[in-house]
């Protein structure tokens, strides 16, 4: 069976999706995750990817390594 990721675009739509898989009696899950915090996390996997990164050396002092 295939997984549906949808998107509603305010509280009406939410409500009437979760009526709907009430009624069809269609598990549901919600996410524990803030979608602001899902959203920064990948944003920053997109600029790792994109080698926007700085790598520090452990020999070195936070301050060295900023230089």
């Amino acid at each position: 069976m295939e997984t549906l990721i949808m998107h509603p675009k305010n509280e009406e739509q939410l409500t009437a999706l979760k009526a709907i898989a009430k009624a069809w009696k269609i598990n549901v899950e919600t996410s524990p995750y803030n979608p602001d915090f899902v959203a920064q996390i990948k944003e920053s996997t997109m600029q790792v990817r994109e080698g926007k990164f700085t790598t520090l050396d452990p020999d070195k002092s936070i301050w060295e390594n900023l230089k």
